[in-house]
């Protein structure tokens, strides 16, 4: 039986009031690792052996999840948290944290400047919230479904861009060891983009560039498969901005998809019909 219009008005309303500060508090929490990270960044960490290399990354989740972890527990007790930041799919029903402490980790072992880190709740398979926070620049992205996507409490909207050959586009890899099958699709993906679009941006991690799209400075993002904590922020980021959001053939995006589109609504269709060839 429906309820009465006021019961779910109010409860919507109280439902906004309470994400509103839980997105207030996981800034705060995100900023906090972001600035355990910040500490450590500066010197090209050296590494001659795979073991070393992942060792050395994992120092970095490490010190960053001390922070996030009992944070976010705290906000959400009754919220699960997702173990792996590389494990893609569905997740089963209720409330998770997908997390990703260092995004764009190696480039941070490097001393180059692109990564961050997120925090996303989700809910039923669905982002409520999201913070993407850049310790150099002290950018915090955020967004909350249904109520828009923010840099710093500014709004953010995807490009007015129509024609996909005026369009900047940018594309990342989702694991340095894909299988052949994907890494020889990401190789033909960019050469259709190279003869569709203006100019082809590609590096890693994917969240900086979905930043991009959702600030207008881009047009659109692709990716071959993929990690939930890869994806999710800047989807809900994208959507939230206005933009669309699909597998590269246009179908609906879901974690379980095998590609993902984010693109300005003016040049999404160019975009799914170049990378579908």
């Amino acid at each position: 039986m429906p309820e009465s219009p006021r019961e779910p008005d109010g409860s919507r309303h109280e439902a906004c009031a309470r994400d509103t500060a839980l997105l207030e508090s996981t800034v705060t929490a995100v900023r906090e690792a972001g600035a355990a990270l910040r500490r450590r960044y500066g010197d090209v960490v050296r590494y001659e052996t795979r073991d070393e290399l992942m060792r050395a990354l994992a120092v970095n989740d490490d010190v960053a999840l001390g922070v996030l972890r009992p944070r976010l527990t705290r906000l959400r007790p009754e919220a699960h948290w997702v173990e792996e930041e590389l494990d893609g799919g569905a997740l089963p029903p209720g409330e998770w944290w997908v997390v990703d402490p260092a995004e764009g980790n190696v480039n941070h072992l490097h001393a180059l400047p692109e990564w961050a880190v997120t925090a996303t709740l989700v809910r039923d398979n669905q982002p409520a919230l999201t913070v993407v926070h850049l310790p150099l620049t002290g950018e915090t992205y955020t967004a909350l479904a249904g109520r828009g996507a923010h840099l710093d409490g500014h709004p953010l909207r995807v490009a007015p861009t129509t024609d996909l050959g005026l369009g900047i586009v940018a594309t990342s890899q989702a694991r340095p060891d894909e299988d052949e099958e994907v890494v020889r699709r990401v190789g033909s993906s960019i050469t259709s983009m190279l003869f569709d679009a203006l100019v082809v941006r590609t590096s890693v991690p994917a969240t900086l560039h979905l930043l991009n799209v959702a600030a207008g400075r881009i047009d659109a993002f692709w990716q071959f498969a993929g990690a939930r904590a890869d994806l999710l922020p800047g989807a809900l980021l994208v959507r939230e901005a206005g933009g669309h959001v699909s597998d590269v053939e246009g179908r609906p995006w879901t974690p379980r998809s095998e590609s993902f589109l984010a693109a300005a609504p003016g040049v999404h269709a160019e975009a799914a019909a170049s990378l579908s060839r």
